[in-house]
């Protein structure tokens, strides 16, 4: 999808996309095999106005694709488009880090098996250009010809929790990763945490939002360990950090489909290698480069 000019970049549309817990929820079970209104409303706890909608902006967003499969009267199944598939290698990044880090769960996540090697096994962040294993560490981050703040921040159509989306929360797979994921604000900030923004004051004049947003999301964050707050600044816990994957995954796939003609929002440079930094998951057992269709739950 080409942007518009001075628009919106790809990180804002991701958030804006991105930022929603049910979405996310919704998403990740049209991966693992749902379709069917009757599918995904048996997997989740959600109630049917929540799922109506979520179905209805993921289809207009292009993750999904409606196709009505029965007429009289008329029944519709919900595909997952290319756009849409191409999310996996972020959420298989989310199982991994609720996985390592969060040990309470309403219900036991399942293990991950490499289909090509047979085990159980660990996704591994690489870098595209030289194959090596890289960690935050490794990569610097600076904007790129369409990236600021004021570009970055998540879209206005980004919907706002209803009281049935509030009142039917998830608490179910991915917890914590919601805290984080579920809320645009919280996204932005955690983004803003990762290149360097510590301060209450900066993190609400860089992303423009407000005051109470930015204490409420710095509150959760703290709670969970994601942050620490200390000489009034908030900086990324080593558990905080461990989100990396995730966000230079989400980066990458945003900036694949939101193209602003001045060019990409952010940067990335392997330290390592010196060369633009392509991020790629990789197997622990075997080093193979893992695929969608490689990777199953048991």
């Amino acid at each position: 999808m080409e942007l518009a000019a001075g628009d919106t970049n790809a990180v804002g549309r991701m958030l804006g996309l991105l930022g929603d817990e049910w979405t996310l929820l919704v998403l990740q079970q049209a991966l693992l095999g749902a379709a069917r209104y009757a599918e995904f409303k048996d997997r989740l706890p959600i109630s049917h106005s929540v799922l109506t909608r979520r179905l209805q902006s993921l289809t207009n967003d292009g993750l999904l694709e409606r196709r009505v499969y029965q007429t009289n009267p008329t029944r519709s199944e919900y595909l997952v488009t290319a756009r849409g598939r191409s999310l996996w290698p972020v959420l298989l990044s989310i199982w991994e880090w609720e996985r390592q880090w969060v040990p309470d769960h309403a219900e036991r996540l399942p293990a991950m098996r490499h289909i090509a090697c047979g085990g159980g096994f660990a996704p591994l962040l690489m870098c595209r250009s030289c194959g090596e294993i890289a960690s935050e560490k490794d990569v610097v981050a600076s904007w790129g010809p369409s990236g600021s703040w004021p570009r970055s921040v998540p879209t206005a159509s980004t919907r706002r929790r209803s009281r049935a989306d509030l009142r039917d929360s998830p608490a179910g797979m991915f917890p914590q990763t919601m805290s984080v994921m579920g809320n645009r604000w919280a996204f932005a900030l955690l983004v803003a945490a990762f290149v360097g923004v510590s301060r209450f004051t900066d993190f609400q004049t860089q992303l423009g939002a407000p005051p109470g947003s930015i204490a409420d999301r710095l509150s959760i964050f703290t709670a969970n360990g994601v942050l620490a707050a200390a000489d009034n600044r908030y900086r990324l816990t080593e558990k905080g950090r461990a989100l990396f994957p995730v966000l230079v995954l989400a980066l990458e796939w945003a900036q694949r489909w939101f193209r602003a003609p001045e060019g990409p929002a952010v940067i990335l440079d392997h330290v390592g290698c010196g060369s633009r930094f392509g991020p790629v998951l990789v197997c622990d057992q075997c080093t193979g480069r893992l695929s969608g269709a490689q990777v199953e739950a048991v």
